[in-house]
């Protein structure tokens, strides 16, 4: 039977439980505290009462959340890529300075709720999203192991901005023209980086696809490129050739014939390097043009060609998946071009430009029966 006291005061009450409890002959009570009502501290005594009557082990030793999250991450993703360890490692650093020396069965629901609304005060509401999916995940797993015994991360309320995503940023198909014509006026073979912007535009492909071209990935016969192979460009990953980032990343991608015309040009006047890439750069420690300078070079373009909201190379992808649904390309093939592990990925990424779209499909519905 479990036993209540508030610790604190009336005005700012701080109730503990008690269950008394045998172990080996020995007493071994279960306290917790901190609780800012006895009803929520008798909820809690509940569902303790309940896992001891079934069996269940309760674990009374204290354990700091960073600690328990370090050594979770240790024992669960160790075998994650390098990319994504450092991802973990960010939230690590993220809950060490939200939860200084605080142990993990301290922390209740407003506690969280409080530290993800004061996060979110200076994130993305994605960013948040990802942090609270790394905790609560470790959290579920203290509860299995009888350390703590609510989720505290359970409907928490995710705060935030709800600043424009990554693939809402592309040029529409006006600006996309422009751009892609002012490319070809201004092509030089001492200036790669435009043929890497020109390439993402008429491809579609990551940016860490195109790095890791060579020649052998270019059929001038069939007017296609191979995407087998990504290269890694950033301290977060293994630097050299990598897998692509999913099975269905590798594939062949038809290309129009001027762009083959225009890489058919650069491969017969530019010499072959030792790394066999398109993109090398001997000055560079990835041995390629990195991402940054790649987004200066178009950010340039556009400021020139006065566009009112710039781009980054990313956003080159969507724009190349907004040009093909403008001009009625097919959700099924526009997936399988982009190298995406399936359709809905596809449809769940570009819903806002398929909406945008929808007028235009009303109209060409109504004109179709008018004219039978």
């Amino acid at each position: 039977m479990a036993s209540f006291i508030n610790r604190g005061t009336k005005q700012k009450p701080s109730w503990q439980y008690t269950i008394s409890r045998m172990v080996n002959g020995k007493s071994k009570p279960i306290r917790k505290g901190g609780y800012k009502s006895k009803k929520e501290a008798q909820v809690a005594a509940t569902e303790i009462e309940n896992k001891l009557s079934k069996g269940i082990s309760i674990s009374t030793k204290l354990v700091f959340i960073d600690e328990y999250f370090e050594r979770w991450v240790h024992l669960y993703k160790n075998n994650v890529k390098k990319g994504t360890a450092t991802h973990y490692k960010n939230t690590l650093r993220i809950i060490r300075d939200y939860f200084p020396n605080i142990h993990l069965q301290q922390i209740n629901k407003s506690d969280y709720q409080e530290f993800i609304n004061d996060f979110g005060k200076t994130r993305a509401r994605e960013t948040v999203k990802k942090i609270n999916t790394q905790i609560r995940a470790c959290v579920k797993d203290a509860i299995d192991e009888g350390i703590i015994h609510i989720d505290f991360t359970r409907n928490v309320v995710l705060s935030g901005s709800n600043g424009k995503r990554d693939e809402e940023k592309y040029l529409n198909y006006e600006d996309s023209q422009l751009l892609l014509n002012t490319l070809y006026k201004n092509l030089g073979y001492d200036r790669l980086v435009h043929f890497i912007i020109l390439l993402a535009l008429t491809s579609g492909m990551r940016f860490a696809e195109l790095i890791g071209l060579t020649r052998k990935d270019f059929d001038f016969f069939n007017n296609t490129i191979t995407v087998n192979k990504t290269w890694g460009y950033l301290p977060s990953t293994e630097q050299g050739i990598k897998t692509t980032k999913t099975a269905n990343s590798n594939r062949v991608i038809k290309m129009d014939i001027r762009t083959m015309k225009t890489f058919r040009e650069l491969f017969d006047r530019t010499p072959e390097n030792i790394t066999q890439l398109i993109f090398y750069n001997p000055s560079s420690k990835y041995k390629v043009y990195s991402n940054t300078g790649v987004n200066k070079a178009l950010k340039k373009l556009q400021e020139s060609l006065g566009f009112a909201d710039t781009i980054s190379i990313h956003g080159l992808r969507h724009t190349h998946a907004s040009v093909l649904l403008y001009k009625g390309v097919s959700i099924q093939y526009i997936s399988e071009r982009l190298g995406h592990s399936d359709i809905d990925t596809t449809l769940k990424k570009y819903t806002h430009m398929i909406k945008e779209l929808r007028k235009q499909d009303e109209e060409k519905a109504i004109k179709i029966f008018e004219a039978m």
